[in-house]
């Protein structure tokens, strides 16, 4: 089995408007996990293995503008696990990832702290809302999840992203 991520992404931040995100080209296979239950798919993704695309000027766009070139935000996985449901289409995944700001090679932030489950179904918190996606017989699935990120151990970034501060995640995929 095998998760691919897609255009049409959002990373939404505080009370700050989206980053769209072209993810295309993100994912890897997964594990299968022994169940008792035939319908119900125990899946592992292997940090090692699964990439994720940078958001960088040619692949994400803030108030419809590219970023600016020489900003780049780099993700790496360190859990995704959990399970899909055959029957209903319901996916429920446990996400853990570090995000690390850059600008330019001389500007590097600590990292972002970024834990949720991500899930086919209705997400709220007080700051977002996001709907999912069931997984669909072409593979085709919505997954959304809300994030608290933790203060970092540098001033500058805390204030300008109001840190702690809730984070929205919309990822459009295909899992097959």
């Amino acid at each position: 089995m095998q998760l691919k991520s897609l255009k049409g992404c959002r990373l939404t931040i505080g009370s700050y408007p989206p980053f769209t995100y072209n993810a295309n080209g993100g994912g890897g296979k997964a594990t299968l996990l022994s169940d008792q239950n035939n319908n119900l798919l125990h899946v592992s993704f292997s940090p090692k293995t699964f990439s994720i695309p940078p958001l960088t000027s040619k692949t994400t766009r803030f108030l419809s503008l590219p970023l600016p070139p020489g900003l780049k935000i780099t993700m790496s996985m360190d859990q995704l696990e959990g399970t899909i449901d055959q029957n209903s289409g319901e996916v429920l995944l446990q996400f853990e990832s570090k995000f690390l700001f850059c600008i330019g090679d001389m500007i590097k932030f600590p990292e972002l702290i970024v834990k949720t489950l991500l899930t086919t179904g209705n997400v709220k918190s007080k700051l977002h809302e996001g709907e999912g996606h069931t997984l669909q017989n072409n593979g085709s699935t919505k997954l959304v999840g809300i994030s608290m990120i933790p203060k970092t151990s540098n001033q500058i970034l805390n204030t300008f992203l109001d840190l702690p501060n809730e984070a929205l995640a919309e990822l459009q995929c295909e899992i097959k």
